[in-house]
């Protein structure tokens, strides 16, 4: 079986609007969606929607893409449910980008920041949670504001790209803890940069000798995948081993823009790896998650986290049960190919990191003997061998970079220990 990746057919609002105009990623975020007036062109708002836009001095602020308000509205638009009862159908992409009026209450949990990010800050925008990388936030502009954002404290105030000052400590720290092997761009959204000040940083960090690996996170090929285009892609290989990791969160989203967009990225060698979130309206069914990832994984792209949502304030309707998570994991295991089962994760609140969440097919377990019953239901047991545990016997060539990695966030550089100047600390 193939795929069939719609084209967007271009919201009445904008069918004036030549292709040459559209198909630019600068036009489509100077245009982009921000009052409920620009939306009522496009959508019949609900009465909850209207009073979602009512509150949002109280609550994140709102944005999206003419090109991803048209898919929402193509969806409406098809949706025979739709046409026949208007308040019946929850549509996927609106949830994702419209406020609503459930926004403003307390709900069951509510942390501006749930993930305790500032707590492993070094400045504004470098975060140190885990040894051997670090999360360097760009920028706070997106092209659009999901409303389950995690990070409502930093995104969306309009500074733009990180200021000099705080551009140069980051650096800095980078520089100095050796340990130190991936990092992370993020922000906001790294892909609204332009291509100079990407190339730009782009550049500073391949420059730091013992960083490995770099990676993007972005909405851009899901909400304006016209962003994706061969100059992007030329400087993202020129700095290579570079990682894309994507956020379509729908099956719908994959459209032959995108399409085009995810093909031309990995045709240029960038590896790309999608990151989910689970949203109670949205995605969670296991139908709708095979959909997506094995449409992704046609597009060559891997389907790397299904996360559960984030306690960020006013998602309380948008947050599954971890259960019913689970249970949807359990329902797609074995019967879908392991690349495209994503693995499911949970940060836990308040800073703890990431665990996984697998459905546990161990049913009994003694010294050396575990009882199992699979996905269909047979039973296996699985028995330890009485043998001696081995050393293995080079593993002293290794050694030391484990525990240079494992001692990243307390290591200095030799040179940065000595007060070498941030010039010289490379």
């Amino acid at each position: 079986m193939k795929f069939d990746f719609l084209s967007t057919k271009k919201a009445s609002a904008y069918e004036a609007i030549d292709s040459h105009q559209w198909y630019q990623w600068t036009w489509q975020l100077q245009h982009r969606l921000t009052q409920k007036e620009d939306f009522e062109k496009v959508f019949n708002l609900s009465s909850d929607e209207i009073k979602g836009f009512e509150q949002l001095k109280s609550i994140f602020k709102v944005s999206t893409t003419p090109y991803y308000a048209s898919i929402a509205a193509q969806i409406e638009e098809s949706n025979s449910v739709a046409k026949k009862n208007q308040s019946n159908f929850m549509n996927p992409l609106k949830r994702i980008m419209l406020p609503h009026v459930l926004e403003v209450e307390a709900g069951e949990q509510q942390m501006l920041d749930p993930l305790a990010e500032e707590t492993h800050s070094h400045g504004q925008n470098l975060i140190h949670r885990y040894s051997d990388r670090v999360l360097f936030l760009v920028t706070d502009t997106c092209s659009v504001y999901c409303r389950f954002c995690t990070r409502k404290r930093f995104t969306g105030q309009d500074e733009g790209f990180i200021n000099s000052n705080e551009y140069q400590k980051a650096l800095s720290y980078i520089r100095s803890h050796p340990g130190i092997r991936e990092v992370i761009f993020s922000g906001g959204d790294p892909l609204t940069l332009s291509n100079s000040l990407l190339d730009r940083v782009l550049s500073d960090i391949r420059s730091i000798e013992h960083i490995e690996i770099i990676r993007i996170g972005s909405r851009m090929p899901v909400v304006c995948p016209m962003r994706i285009d061969e100059d992007l892609c030329k400087i993202m290989r020129r700095y290579a081993p570079v990682y894309m990791m994507s956020h379509f969160s729908h099956p719908k989203e994959l459209t032959l823009e995108a399409r085009q967009a995810l093909t031309l990225l990995v045709d240029h060698g960038i590896p790309v790896l999608n990151q989910m979130v689970l949203l109670n309206g949205v995605n969670n069914n296991a139908a709708i998650i095979q959909a997506l990832n094995r449409r992704l994984l046609y597009l060559r792209v891997k389907p790397y986290y299904m996360f559960q949502c984030d306690p960020s304030e006013g998602t309380d309707h948008l947050r599954t049960t971890v259960e019913s998570s689970e249970e949807i994991m359990r329902e797609m295991w074995g019967h879908l190919s392991g690349l495209a089962m994503p693995t499911l994760s949970l940060d836990i609140p308040s800073g703890g990191g990431k665990t996984t969440l697998v459905p546990n097919f161990m049913v009994s377990a003694s010294k050396g003997v575990r009882e199992f019953v699979g996905w269909d239901s047979r039973k296996g047991i699985y028995r330890d061998p009485k043998v001696e545990m081995l050393k293995p016997s080079d593993v002293g060539d290794y050694e030391h970079e484990w525990e240079e990695l494992k001692n990243a966030k307390n290591n200095l550089s030799i040179d940065h220990q000595m007060g070498l100047p941030i010039e010289a600390v490379k």
